[in-house]
C-alpha cells in the first residue's frame, strides 16, 4: 500500500484555472483508482489560499479553499499555479515566505506556468533548471534567479523541484508525479481513468 501524503495546491485571485484544476483532477483521480481497487485512498489533496478565502480565477471561476496557509505547517507536495495573479503574488511576502518555509517540509515542490516565478522568488527554484509558459521564458531568464529556463518541454525536474510549462502541461506533470509517488502502473491507470489522451482538434481531424 502507498504511504499517505498531503498534497497542497496554492490558489490566489487570477490564478489560471486549469493550472490547479488539472493537477487536482489527476491527484484526486489517483485516489479514486485506489478506491476502485478496494484500497485506502492515500493522498489528502487540499486547495489552499492565503486566508482560506474563496478565490476568483483568471477566467472568472470562483473556487472555495479547504484551508488557509496558517492552517498548514507541513506538506509532502506543494503545487503553485501560474496566471496573471503571479505578477502580484511574487511581491506578496506573506505568500513567498510561506512557500519558502513549507517547501522545506516537502518531498516535491512543483509549479505550473508562471508559478515558477513564485518558486524562484521564494527560493526553491533559485539556481535550478526550470520551465514556464512559452510566452514568459524570456522574462524569467531576465530575472536571473534560476540557472536555466528550458523551452519546448512539458515539464522539467531538478532535484525535488518540478516545473511545468503552461496550463495543460500541468496535467502531464501531475501524472508523472503520481507515478513517482505510487508507481508507473498506477499513474497509467489514473491517466486511463481521466481519459487523458490528448488529440488536439485540428491535429485529430478526420
Amino acid at each position: 500500500m502507498s504511504r499517505e501524503r498531503t498534497i497542497g495546491i496554492l490558489m490566489f485571485d487570477d490564478a489560471e484555472e486549469l493550472d490547479f484544476v488539472g493537477p487536482y483532477e489527476a491527484f484526486t483521480m489517483s485516489n479514486e483508482v485506489f478506491g476502485q481497487m478496494g484500497q485506502p485512498r492515500p493522498d489528502k489533496v487540499l486547495l489552499i489560499s492565503e486566508r482560506g478565502e474563496t478565490i476568483t480565477g483568471a477566467k472568472g471561476m470562483r473556487v472555495e479553499a479547504h484551508a488557509s496557509i496558517a492552517d498548514i505547517d507541513k506538506l509532502d507536495l506543494l503545487l503553485v499555479p501560474g496566471g496573471m495573479g503571479t505578477r502580484r503574488e511574487v511581491e506578496n511576502k506573506t505568500i513567498t515566505d510561506w512557500v519558502a518555509r513549507i517547501a522545506g517540509t516537502c518531498e516535491w515542490v512543483t509549479s505550473v506556468c508562471t508559478g515558477s516565478f513564485i518558486l524562484a522568488v521564494a527560493g526553491p527554484a533559485r539556481g535550478k533548471r526550470v520551465t514556464t509558459h512559452w510566452a514568459y521564458v524570456p522574462m524569467l531568464r531576465e530575472r536571473g534567479e534560476v540557472s536555466e529556463v528550458l523551452e519546448k518541454l512539458r515539464y522539467v525536474r531538478d532535484g525535488n523541484v518540478v516545473t511545468s510549462a503552461g496550463v495543460s502541461a500541468g496535467i502531464d506533470m501531475a501524472l508523472w508525479l503520481v507515478g513517482q509517488m505510487h508507481g508507473e502502473d498506477h499513474a497509467r491507470a489514473t491517466q486511463l481513468g481521466m481519459q487523458y489522451d490528448p488529440a488536439p482538434p485540428y491535429a485529430a481531424a478526420v
